[in-house]
């Protein structure tokens, strides 16, 4: 199995992997991204705070870690629909709509994916090219829609990450916008 440094790991570590990053959203609910940390979330998870830097080395790289999973998790991209607009427009919803339901987890996963360390760089490139190929599929090959479709998902988030609108607003408005760009 590959884990968050996206190392091999035994199904031990991952299992204590998935606890640490199942903890890690349950203690951001609770305390907020500013008074969140690998300390209580290792506490919360049942194990030594050395074991969980040894997977994280900090709580940006265990957020960025977190979102990766979710964005993991989606369905793959249904190719069968009809139309590029409906498949692009169901695509940009899943993705605006990932961490909406949690408004500390939104912003502690919009702070954490904005870090420079190593390890967070890595995972946004990871989920950077996820985007892509999703937002890609959708649109069809070779659509060159999808790279603008790209850009207006990201300017959305960073929109919502900042709380200037809803996340579900922001879907609302990639929809629009899908409607626009893809014909």
């Amino acid at each position: 199995m590959t884990e968050p440094t996206r190392r091999r790991l035994s199904a031990r570590q991952a299992d204590t992997v998935r606890r640490l990053t199942e903890a890690a959203v349950r203690e951001v609910r609770q305390s907020g991204y500013q008074h969140f940390s690998v300390r209580d979330v290792a506490r919360s998870a049942g194990v030594a705070a050395a074991t969980a830097y040894t997977y994280f080395a900090s709580k940006d790289h265990l957020l960025a870690e977190v979102f990766w999973r979710r964005l993991r998790a989606l369905p793959p991209v249904d190719t069968s629909e009809a139309s590029a607009r409906v498949r692009v427009t169901t695509v940009l919803r899943e993705l605006a709509l990932l961490v909406s339901d949690e408004p500390e987890l939104a912003v502690g996963c919009t702070a954490a994916l904005f870090g420079g360390e190593p390890d967070v760089r890595q995972l946004r490139l990871d989920i950077g090219k996820e985007i892509r190929e999703r937002i890609a599929a959708a649109a069809g090959p070779g659509n060159p829609a999808a790279g603008v479709l790209e850009l207006a998902y990201y300017g959305a988030m960073v929109q919502a990450g900042l709380g200037y609108t809803s996340y579900g607003r922001t879907a609302d408005r990639l929809a629009e916008a899908a409607g626009l760009i893809v014909r």
